[in-house]
């Protein structure tokens, strides 16, 4: 017998050797909120089917946890991949990127345009509901997904049979003698985590037509049962959607080809194209402002964590310099209220990521004075005392000078509901990228932020990646709430994702989340980016060295010729 300790149930229990655990679960009466979707096994994520032959330490996890909501929404494309290929085998389903309303995919010729973008099959209402139909069968035939462990040169193969072709160059590149494959009803692929155990465990899904493609709607985590249907972002969706469709240009849309590009000595141009692309967006993004300079006084820049809020400020107010203005940047943290009014969040402590932390009637007073021609004293924050101080920084604008703030509630409409509307302009920035490891496992707009944060709380905070990543949730439930609503108030969106930023993060990133102990909380988390890592070339230090000192990069990374 071996002895298991179950974390649910704070209880060591005794099994045979063998034992699923999905069998496991039921041996130990296990009873969470929601089904059992997957297990943390000593840490790593594992399926039921996962076997028990030495003493483990086990948590079981339903859709509530990230990485069960994760597991969930992998298996839920993976029936959608099924579906399309049995209906429409000549064409090619891509998972392309993740909105706030659901998972955007395409039904893609093979071969893209002249211009190299991909060539999208715009399905009729008919043919999506067909789509729609077969995959309800699927689900209600309660399919088993299955794994096995075959040789990298026969998974190409198949892949390459199912018109998979940057999956097939992906791991053609890794160089591994044997790839996990998966199985639903006998057709094949590849996913970078655990699925759940049969399709009948997909309960909540919808399938809509949206933009050139698909829109697959998943639960929310907080309601596993429900669709929620929340409003379209359109211009979201048409930052997303430039992005995906350079990158396909370019070649470099999958990690494969990007891996290969990087294998070739083609970093240089890389690192150089991407920084061209976004001198002129800055550029781009000025103009606007100029456009408007008659009205607009003040340019309000918000976006999540890590999404290069700073760097963005500072090169539109490059840019706006080469044009004529003169920018004036004010620290929006400076008008935070005193620390013995600061709301307090669920768990006691002092939350300043909701607008009741900041003075927003003393904010609206100043500016408005400042757009009336008075001259204002500019507070200071003083975060040691926890209050606001003066200290004589006094402020007047001219007829050039216009005002940028940056912060996340820069697109809340709150913030400034004291200000005509025509005398702000707003920006929205976010790391949004738009490459796949493959046609379809996307990458996370959100892991990407995470890294950048670990390596940039690594190298100038103090932070250890293992606080980081303890912090995150928090962080991200600030998001949800404070930022992601009012993201199509902004009047432009700047994608501060780099083509070249993962291969380059990768070289800082890994020795960091190496250092988290396997006992840690925060391991799991490690484990599944390393995981992702390590389907990535890095960058070498004499490529690193291309990069320019005024790049977003360089805020995470070090070198900027910026002062943060």
């Amino acid at each position: 017998m071996i002895k298991v300790y179950c974390e649910n149930l704070k209880k060591t229990f005794n099994c045979e050797p063998g034992t699923t655990l999905r069998q496991f679960a039921k041996q130990c009466g296990v009873n969470l909120r929601w089904p059992v979707i997957a297990a943390v096994v000593d840490n790593q994520l594992k399926e039921l089917s996962f076997q028990i032959y030495i003493s483990h330490t086990i948590q079981f996890i339903d859709f509530s946890h990230p990485d069960g909501s994760r597991t969930y929404i992998r298996s839920l494309n993976f029936v959608l991949q099924k579906a399309v290929y049995e209906l429409y085998p000549e064409y090619s389903l891509v998972i392309d990127y993740n909105l706030q309303n659901g998972m955007y995919a395409e039904i893609r010729e093979l071969e893209p345009e002249e211009d190299g973008t991909p060539k999208a099959v715009v399905m009729s209402e008919e043919e999506v509901a067909s789509v729609k139909r077969r995959m309800m069968e699927l689900v209600a035939a309660d399919l088993p997904f299955t794994r096995q462990k075959i040789r990298t040169e026969e998974a190409v193969r198949m892949f390459r049979a199912n018109n998979r072709h940057e999956k097939a160059l992906l791991h053609e590149l890794r160089g591994k003698f044997f790839t996990t494959v998966y199985f639903l009803d006998g057709y094949p692929d590849h996913y970078y985590g655990p699925l759940v155990d049969s399709t009948g465990a997909l309960s909540a899904w919808d399938l809509e037509s949206f933009g050139r493609g698909l829109l697959v709607r998943s639960p929310s985590i907080n309601s596993p049962y429900e669709i929620i249907h929340t409003p379209y972002q359109y211009k979201l969706f048409d930052v997303f959607k430039e992005y995906s469709d350079w990158c396909s240009i370019l070649g470099v849309r999958g990690i494969g080809a990007l891996n290969h590009a990087i294998i070739d000595g083609k970093a240089r141009d890389l690192i150089h194209i991407s920084e061209a692309l976004h001198e002129r967006k800055y550029a781009a993004i000025a103009d606007e402002v100029f456009k408007r300079r008659d009205k607009v006084k003040l340019v309000l820049i918000a976006g999540p964590s890590s999404s290069g809020k700073t760097s963005t400020s500072k090169r539109v107010a490059l840019q706006a310099k080469v044009l004529g203005l003169n920018p004036v940047i004010i620290e929006m943290d400076n008008y935070f209220v005193d620390r013995d009014k600061t709301p307090i969040d669920k768990d006691g402590n002092f939350d300043f990521e909701v607008l009741e932390s900041m003075d927003v009637d003393f904010l609206n007073d100043q500016l408005n004075d400042l757009f009336a021609g008075k001259t204002v004293e500019l507070p200071k924050f003083d975060f040691t005392q926890g209050k606001r101080v003066f200290r004589g920084d006094t402020l007047s604008l001219g007829e050039k000078d216009i005002l940028i703030m940056e912060g996340i509630h820069g697109l809340n409409p709150r913030l400034t509901s004291h200000i005509e509307p025509d005398r702000i302009f707003k920006i929205y920035a976010s790391a949004l990228t738009s490459q796949s490891l493959d046609e379809n496992n996307n990458i996370s707009t959100s892991d990407c932020r995470l890294i950048r944060r670990i390596v940039r709380d690594g190298s100038f905070r103090g932070m250890s990646p293992e606080a980081t990543i303890l912090r995150w949730a928090s962080v991200r439930r600030g998001e949800l709430n404070n930022i992601f609503p009012f993201q199509e108030n902004a009047d432009i969106m700047f994608n501060s994702a780099l083509i070249y930023e993962l291969p380059l993060l990768k070289y800082y990133a890994e020795p960091l989340l190496r250092r988290i102990p396997s006992n840690s909380p925060a391991s799991t988390e490690s484990i599944r980016l390393l995981k992702f890592l390590s389907y990535i070339q890095e960058l070498q230090p004499w490529e690193i060295a291309l990069i320019p000192p005024t790049s977003v990069m360089r805020e995470f990374i070090g070198g900027s010729s910026f002062i943060y």
